[in-house]
């Protein structure tokens, strides 16, 4: 009965300790917070420039003012960001499946060298932003939307590169055994043994990132990488806030219209 009783007390005492430490947590977090407002939005924000309310309001009524004038002249620009976002994806699966191979570990042919080499090239992918991608094809190819193209596909690899090693690693080891068990090679193993157990995954993912390169695709014009972000920077130059407001519109309807037909195509496909 002691012992009962000393084991209680000791659950109550570490109930106590864990709620103090939660506690003690969420305190440094709104400390953080509060912190980050009062240095990064109250003291770094020139007050004086944002004017009154109503200078506010007045600018927010010069975006209202659509230019339908423009309308008829973002056709090209939206078709021209749609593929944008096709061939980039495409192009990005094609760079990936190299970096996929190389960084799963039950498949790679180099634990020692060729692993971290893909592992390294799906960090790099991520951590660079497609706005630097952009800007560094631009400068590499020039204008237009070829750098766009391109800096949609980098970005891609290492999200569609990981997701596939990651698929590849889980497989069930069965399938593979057995098909090396009567002479396989080793495309008979991938085709065979690895496509059949990651292809579902394989699918959704491609789907999905290229949902994503639809948004990105919107917005490489503005470092003159083609689309309608190329527009919306030319609208923004001439002080056009309403034809600004056209291009937004005309960016929303074609991620709604990504968001549709990825919609349906994982529903199709997957």
């Amino acid at each position: 009965m002691t012992h009962l009783v000393s084991l209680q007390a000791e659950l109550e005492r570490s109930r106590r300790r864990r709620q103090w430490v939660q506690l003690l947590m969420l305190a440094l977090v709104l400390v953080t917070v509060l912190g980050s407002i009062q240095v990064i939005i109250i003291e770094d924000t020139d007050w004086d420039r944002v004017g009154s309310f109503g200078q506010i309001m007045e600018s927010v009524g010069r975006f209202m003012a659509l230019d339908l004038s423009l309308i008829p002249h973002l056709g090209i620009p939206m078709l021209e960001t749609f593929l944008m976002a096709c061939l980039g994806t495409l192009l990005g699966l094609f760079f990936s499946l190299p970096v996929a191979w190389f960084g799963a570990l039950n498949v790679t042919p180099s634990k020692r060298i060729l692993y971290p080499f893909g592992r390294f090239l799906m960090t790099l992918s991520r951590s660079i932003h497609e706005m630097v991608w952009a800007l560094i094809f631009v400068a590499a190819v020039g204008l237009g939307a070829l750098p766009g193209i391109l800096a949609i596909a980098m970005r891609s690899v290492g999200f569609i590169s990981k997701i596939t090693a990651e698929a590849i690693e889980n497989i069930d080891p069965k399938p593979v055994e057995a098909i090396r068990a009567v002479g396989g090679n080793n495309f008979q193993v991938m085709y065979y043994g690895i496509l059949p157990q990651i292809k579902t995954v394989v699918l959704g993912t491609i789907i999905f990132e290229w949902d994503i390169n639809i948004r990105r695709s919107a917005i490489m014009g503005l470092v003159g990488a083609g689309g309608l972000g190329l527009t919306f920077f030319r609208q923004m130059a001439m002080y056009n806030y309403g034809g600004v407001t056209v291009v937004i519109l005309a960016i929303l309807s074609l991620i709604l219209l990504g968001e549709i037909l990825s919609h349906y195509t994982r529903k199709a496909i997957v």
